[in-house]
């Protein structure tokens, strides 16, 4: 990747307002279409505008995720804006489509869906406006990547592994057998589905751990802790272990065993947020897993970089690479040191390297 000092001329507001976009050089005279244009147009790399966004900032797999795109934009000489939601699928949808309502030839935008039906008409906006678009996470299973021009690919985790790892590694915590419980991350989405999915195919290769009891505390730490203690006071000393489908909800569930003196139980979550890690550094917790956040907030925007500047053509791009799985790994308490402080490089987001880490095409 060829790398610029030049900074954005664009300037834009607060999530809410309307981005003000400068607009791409064409690559073929004459031609003033304005479809999709990844295979007819590129920007001057400092004509480019990168967008994040996420639910929010106080999840720091989240935040961790926008450092990720703020290291990318300073590589390529740009910012990024970084965009938050709040998990409210209605507030999404505006921030997309005042910036979709702007000139969006040169507009990366490197989206976190709230919800898997959130999904569609983020596609068909950025479809319809030409911007380049790449989602991570949440999409209904039978909207295809390859059917569209802007939407450059889609990248997830193999949550039914990453739920089983956990599951496995919770049982081999509680000894092999005993009761545990189940926090359940926000139902509309691939990946609490998925998770829960994993949890299920580890209790039915560990037969001697019961799932006493599940409920959703939607991916919060707040809500999990209320949760949790709801459930103690429910199960009392039969709760062994908590099976939690991210990290977040993982911590509320070690404040709510701290709370109530429950030193005894394990619990394991996902997403190797820095207090998870040093709750396992120091014992705390269980395991987690990590699908590096930082990582996820570079490469989505890496890879509309690349196609907007011209670098790649969404042609060139492998079906299999337009909607795949990203390598994740199992973190306890022997390799933690090794995900304590990830970094990225350089070598990370270069547009012939952006599909390193692909584990396969979404099945």
């Amino acid at each position: 990747m060829k790398f610029t000092s030049r900074r954005t001329a664009a300037v834009v507001g607060v999530a809410l307002a309307a981005a003000t976009l400068t607009a791409c050089t064409e690559e073929a005279a004459g031609d003033d279409t304005g479809d999709a244009g990844a295979a007819t147009e590129s920007c001057d790399p400092s004509e480019v505008t990168l967008v994040g966004q996420v639910r929010n900032e106080s999840n720091p797999y989240e935040a961790s995720w926008l450092d990720g795109g703020d290291a990318f934009a300073e590589q390529v000489g740009l910012s990024q804006e970084r965009l938050t939601y709040d998990g409210d699928s209605t507030r999404q949808q505006e921030q997309i489509s005042q910036l979709l309502a702007g000139d969006t030839d040169c507009l990366v935008m490197n989206v976190l869906p709230n919800g898997d039906s959130d999904t569609p008409p983020i596609v068909e906006g950025a479809e319809e406006a030409g911007a380049f678009l790449v989602t991570q996470w949440n999409k209904p299973a039978d909207l295809a990547v390859t059917d569209y021009d802007s939407w450059l690919s889609h990248i997830t985790y193999d949550g039914v592994d990453s739920g089983k790892q956990i599951g496995d590694a919770l049982a081999e915590a509680i000894g092999g057998s005993g009761g545990i419980i189940a926090l359940q991350g926000i139902l509309d989405t691939g990946a609490a589905k998925d998770r829960f999915a994993g949890l299920e195919e580890s209790l039915a290769g560990n037969p001697d751990v019961e799932l006493l009891d599940d409920q959703t505390a939607n991916f919060s730490r707040a809500e999990a802790l209320d949760v949790t203690k709801t459930l103690l006071t429910k199960h009392g000393e039969d709760v062994k272990g908590i099976w939690a489908a991210n990290d977040d909800m993982a911590l509320g569930a070690l404040e709510a065993l701290e709370q109530a003196g429950r030193t005894d139980v394990a619990v394991v979550g996902i997403d190797a947020v820095p207090d998870a890690l040093t709750a396992i550094e120091d014992g705390t917790m269980t395991a987690t897993v990590s699908s590096d956040g930082p990582w996820q907030g570079g490469i989505g925007l890496a890879i509309g970089y690349c196609v907007a500047t011209g670098e790649l053509a969404v042609e060139d791009i492998a079906a299999e690479d337009r909607a795949w799985y990203a390598e994740q790994f199992l973190i306890e308490q022997e390799n933690v040191g090794d995900f304590v402080a990830p970094e990225t490089s350089e070598s990370d987001f270069a547009c012939d390297n952006l599909f390193s880490r692909s584990q396969g095409a979404i099945s």
